[in-house]
């Protein structure tokens, strides 16, 4: 009997320590989110004042890696061996997640409106479920699959896409759906923690393949490469063109990707994936704040859908955890 009091002490404790990881994953998720949300608001102004995308996108990988090497090598304190039994998953993700996410997203932008494009690579998602589904045998629960509808329903709203004229392509909507599955690989590969592989590490080697890959595309051609020097206008005042390219870099790279990595290590893909619909909503708030873009009545109930997409998936999630260890506990002798 004196043990009661114990196993229920240990239990509470076993319980807060989960939500106080759910937690952080959730503080990281909006964290990376936020950071993601904000590139486009730093891009802009440099496109706008003569660089092409590819050149703005190869710079910010770049920049962000070389960012991040120096705490990742004093994050692996001699485990070199890291590098050698996890090589593969970075390689993979420099090239799909990283490199040819954002190769194939300016690929779809050559024929695809903006809108199509993003709503198209964030298919992910989708993509996302189907994969745990089918790789390990994770059945999407209900509100799990009208979670998904709805956060799709309001990614169409935000984007306003069906307010305007769109012209859809078939290469470019090809371009769109392989995006999509560079962002699908970008929260499989991240939620892969059996490896002992630091998030920090994984972003760092990742951006720098990426980076070499962006770099070897512009060197042959593929993707176009302009850059200049020109001041730029951000947030309504003339900056030198490094400022919102430190931003890009360093804010919406390097930290996006660090936070985006540990937030799906905790979270999961699945809830992961979801939690980084959030991107969209920041992406509306940052062009609004820093570029004058004001979002519309429907892009805010877009905003509203997704929000409840994400809610409702985050609740079957607790319950699919809760039936587990409801399982477990009688299973228990």
């Amino acid at each position: 009997m004196t043990n009661v009091p114990k196993q229920h002490a240990r239990a509470g404790s076993a319980s807060a320590t989960a939500g106080a990881r759910q937690a952080t994953g959730w503080i990281l998720a909006m964290v990376g989110s936020a950071a993601f949300g904000i590139a486009g608001s730093f891009a802009t102004p440099l496109i706008d004042a003569g660089w092409s995308p590819g050149a703005a996108v190869t710079v910010r990988v770049l920049i962000a890696g070389t960012v991040l090497l120096l705490p990742a090598l004093i994050t692996l304190r001699g485990r070199w061996h890291l590098l050698r039994t996890n090589s593969m998953l970075i390689v993979t993700y420099g090239l799909v997640a990283v490199a040819a996410c954002q190769l194939f997203y300016f690929s779809a932008l050559e024929t695809l409106d903006v809108g199509v494009a993003l709503l198209l690579e964030f298919q992910g998602i989708i993509m996302v479920v189907l994969w745990m589904w089918l790789r390990y045998h994770q059945r999407p629960r209900r509100l799990t699959l009208v979670g998904a509808i709805a956060a799709i329903v309001g990614l169409v709203l935000i984007l306003d896409i069906i307010g305007g004229s769109i012209h859809v392509d078939p290469i470019g909507v090809m371009w769109g759906l392989l995006a999509a599955v560079g962002l699908a690989t970008h929260f499989i590969v991240s939620s892969r923690g059996e490896g002992g592989l630091p998030p920090l590490v994984l972003a760092a080697g990742g951006l720098l393949v990426g980076a070499a890959m962006l770099a070897a595309t512009g060197a042959v051609g593929i993707l176009p490469m302009r850059a200049n020097t020109h001041d730029v206008l951000l947030a309504g005042a003339m900056v030198p063109f490094w400022v919102p390219l430190a931003g890009v870099g360093v804010i919406s790279a390097a930290l996006a990707y660090v936070a985006a990595i540990g937030s799906v290590r905790i979270l999961g893909a699945t809830l992961g994936s979801f939690a980084g619909l959030a991107e969209v909503l920041f992406a509306v708030l940052f062009a609004w704040l820093l570029l004058g873009q004001m979002p519309s009545a429907v892009q805010l109930l877009g905003g509203v859908f997704i929000v409840g997409g994400v809610a409702l998936v985050r609740v079957d999630e607790m319950r699919r955890v809760a039936a587990e260890r409801a399982l477990l506990d009688r299973l228990r002798p």
